[in-house]
């Protein structure tokens, strides 16, 4: 497929997501505030959404999407026909291996929940003994996820290495209509039992996932069997391989777990969830641009590398990076901007206050700056996976966390929350700048002059847009916090006439002419 209408399905799907989960959480909001039930909540379902986005999203993907993609080529040269079949062995083996692996670590971190908890929060200092069992509870009821997913993870990389990119990613689907059903219809009388239901959810959303992930495999004729565990050299290659990119793929991740446990140990009650109502809005980009523009070029990469084309792979990337600034900057631009009247819109009801949309707004427009940054890395690390080199991403990631543990240091004493959300934006940035820099230095990617003129466009025609936010949030402000249609309409106009203005402005620019996007959806070879 080709990147836009590959991106396009990823994107699309991601959207509806990430709607039901805006919802969810707007629905959160309102029962669980941000208070006790809620910051304990929100640590319990940080740490099997890491582990999830390291290993099951992030690593395992860009390690086993390349070696499945090599396996099916490598085998179809020596015996036309044959790489699908060769290929599905192959990932027999990782399942064989993962299967155990994922039962041992899930049972010791579910007895280890409580050492675990108090590594992220110190105890809670602001919640007390209560606030810290509750956290504890809650992880052991949601890790079972973790190991749901990997299983999911697997099989969706199959999926995506045979070009059926919507199967997976429409399972994230699944885990937002578990979690709104359960708020909805079986939650409790208090915010702590509240609590319970949603930590519930989350774990029968990890089985409805993977069932759906066996039946649309079965369905594309991709059978895999369960044997007995071996260490066979692919399988040594993929796990030698795994680790560097759980890090290197986890920067964001272990950037936001950072801030998140000094938040939690520093900071009053509440700041953990204004980080993650903001991080929630924040992240809507980075799911719908760079994971679909991510998780669309690694196997066109894989293919392009692994031929000796280099060229095209400079040519797939510059794209890559050109379509994810078209789309995030003015994404960053707009939640900078209008971040109150959307936090008050979205979240000021039920038990979220006006306090609470002040907190939060603060930390999305701290946010904010970074996104650009957090849709490029998912786009700039495939140009190292793709060939095989797991190394150098995780150096990168390694120094841009400590840069960000040392900002957080600095900024949230002066700042708050608003501080940590700063240091993970700029952190996120060094990131971007010194990849770019070592794939340049390799001569593996260079800016070339279309994306270096689209870029200057882009910016101007954000720009553009960003001004008429700036003029159209104090009109718009006064009716988020009203009934449920006069919000929807007002979110709605906002959005749209902000989407309209930027749309004009870029035509006005030439950033893109008719005929380009057209090209964009164009149907490659599989070879170019």
């Amino acid at each position: 497929m080709s990147l836009l209408r590959a991106s396009g399905v990823i994107g699309g799907l991601t959207l509806v997501s990430r709607i039901l989960g805006m919802v969810r959480d707007m629905l959160v909001a309102r029962y669980l505030g941000a208070g006790l039930a809620s910051d304990a909540f929100l640590i319990a379902w940080r740490l099997p959404n890491l582990f999830r986005a390291l290993f099951a999203e992030g690593a395992f993907a860009a390690v086993f999407v390349p070696m499945f993609n090599r396996t099916m080529a490598e085998a179809d040269k020596d015996n036309p026909g044959s790489g699908k079949a060769a290929a599905i062995a192959f990932a027999g083996q990782i399942l064989s291996v993962l299967f155990p692996f994922l039962l041992i670590f899930t049972g010791l971190m579910m007895v280890l929940a409580a050492p675990v908890v108090w590594a992220m929060t110190g105890g809670f200092p602001d919640g007390g003994v209560e606030k810290f069992n509750l956290a504890v509870t809650l992880t052991q009821i949601t890790f079972p996820y973790l190991a749901l997913i990997s299983l999911v993870s697997l099989l969706g990389g199959i999926l995506n290495s045979l070009d059926r990119f919507w199967v997976n990613a429409a399972a994230p689907v699944l885990l937002n209509i578990c979690m709104i059903v359960a708020v909805l219809f079986f939650r409790g009388d208090t915010e702590v039992a509240t609590a319970h239901t949603q930590a519930i959810a989350v774990t029968v959303s990890g089985a409805a996932q993977l069932l759906w992930l066996i039946w649309s495999c079965r369905r594309a004729g991709v059978v895999l069997r369960l044997g007995r565990p071996r260490l066979s050299p692919p399988v040594k290659r993929l796990l030698a391989l795994i680790g560097p990119a759980a890090l290197g793929a986890g920067a964001i991740q272990f950037n936001l777990l950072v801030s998140t446990s000094l938040a939690a140990r520093f900071l009053p009650q509440g700041a953990v969830s204004y980080l993650y109502y903001a991080d929630r809005l924040n992240q809507l980009p980075l799911g719908l641009i760079g994971i679909g523009v991510g998780t669309a070029i690694l196997p066109a990469l894989s293919r392009q590398i692994g031929s000796g084309n280099e060229a095209a792979a400079s040519h797939t990337q510059n794209r890559a990076m050109e379509l994810a600034l078209f789309l995030s900057l003015p994404a960053a631009v707009a939640l900078c901007v209008s971040a109150v009247p959307l936090i008050r819109g979205l979240l000021q009801h039920g038990v979220f206050t006006a306090a609470d949309t002040i907190g939060a707004s603060g930390a999305l427009t701290a946010f904010a700056i970074g996104v650009p940054a957090y849709v490029l890395i998912k786009v700039l690390t495939p140009g190292f996976y793709a060939r095989q080199d797991t190394k150098t991403p995780v150096r990168v990631a390694v120094f841009s966390m400590l840069f960000n543990l040392v900002g957080n240091l600095v900024l949230i004493w002066p700042l708050g929350h608003v501080g940590v959300a700063v240091s993970t934006a700029i952190a996120a940035w060094v990131n971007v700048i010194v990849l770019y820099w070592l794939l340049h230095r390799r001569d593996q990617l260079r800016m070339d002059d279309r994306f270096r003129a689209k870029a200057i466009r882009i910016l101007g025609a954000s720009a553009v847009m960003g001004a008429a936010l700036w003029f159209l949030n104090p009109l718009l402000d006064p009716y988020m916090a009203r009934g449920l249609m006069e919000r929807v309409a007002a979110l709605a106009l906002l959005c749209g006439l902000g989407g309209l203005v930027y749309a004009v402005a870029a035509l006005a620019l030439k950033t893109y002419a008719i005929s380009e996007l057209r090209s964009l959806f164009r149907r490659p070879s599989r070879t170019s």
